[in-house]
């Protein structure tokens, strides 16, 4: 007897979880099938976007090194000629 009752009375979290999914259930299939195909898109895209970011890195410092280098070089060949 005490079973049928506990089980009568949900919990809170599975009324909750109940009425999410009515409203998820509510959306058409096409938005879900958009949404979903936006969320693979934008994760299959960062793999792309951290490559292109660390190749930008990696050419920026080596470009911050050509410049220090070739001020440092070319004010000493300046001092040397005077």
């Amino acid at each position: 007897m005490g079973r049928k009752d506990a089980s009568a009375t949900a919990m809170p979290v599975d009324q909750y979880r109940k009425q999410i999914g009515k409203q998820d259930y509510k959306k058409t299939k096409s938005v879900l099938k958009a949404t979903r195909l936006k969320a693979e898109a934008k994760k299959s895209s960062t793999g792309f976007r951290d490559a292109f970011l660390l190749v930008a890195a990696v050419l920026l410092l080596v470009l911050c090194l050509y410049a220090f280098f070739y001020l440092n070089l070319s004010t000493e060949i300046d001092l040397d000629a005077d």
